[in-house]
């Protein structure tokens, strides 16, 4: 590789492999002597650059499986959707009901201005003195008004 780089260690140089110290935990426990199940195995690798590295194999750490949800009952999904669409009805004939009772309240303004109107016009015409002398004729039920003189 490269002879000049300091770091660098030759393939025919003696290697010594030491054996890890496993570490145990402090327990409060009192120890009870037993026998292991297994042993764990050593693993050594021999990098290209010729070092050794020795450690024990470790399994994956597998995450614990999630708590599983209850599962929801098609009864309660029913009666949720339902009141849903029960409110949603009562909330739009509220709002159909006061549409019309606007609706309603709006015609009847308009035929009460109509009438207003309608009424000063008849009003100007029967009362107004139109500078001729024939006047207006108006007949209302078979009765003649003519100049402020009613004829029956």
């Amino acid at each position: 590789m490269y002879p000049e780089h300091p770091g660098y260690l030759p393939a025919e140089r003696a290697v010594t492999v030491h054996q890890p110290t496993p570490i145990t935990p402090a327990q409060t426990a009192p120890l009870v002597p037993m026998q292991p199940g297994t042993v764990p195995s050593v693993a050594s690798v021999v990098l290209p650059d010729g070092r050794v590295v020795t450690g024990y194999a470790i399994s994956p750490v597998q995450p614990e499986p999630l708590a599983a949800k209850p599962p929801v009952s098609r009864a309660a999904v029913n009666v949720a959707l339902g009141g849903v669409g029960f409110l949603a009805v009562c909330g739009g004939l509220l709002l159909l009901t006061s549409f019309i009772a606007a609706l309603t309240a709006f015609i009847t303004q308009l035929i009460t201005l109509a009438a207003v109107i309608f009424g000063g016009w008849v009003a100007v015409q029967i009362f107004s003195a139109g500078g001729h002398s024939g006047g207006n004729t108006f007949h209302i039920r078979k009765a003649v008004i003519k100049r402020n003189h009613f004829h029956g």
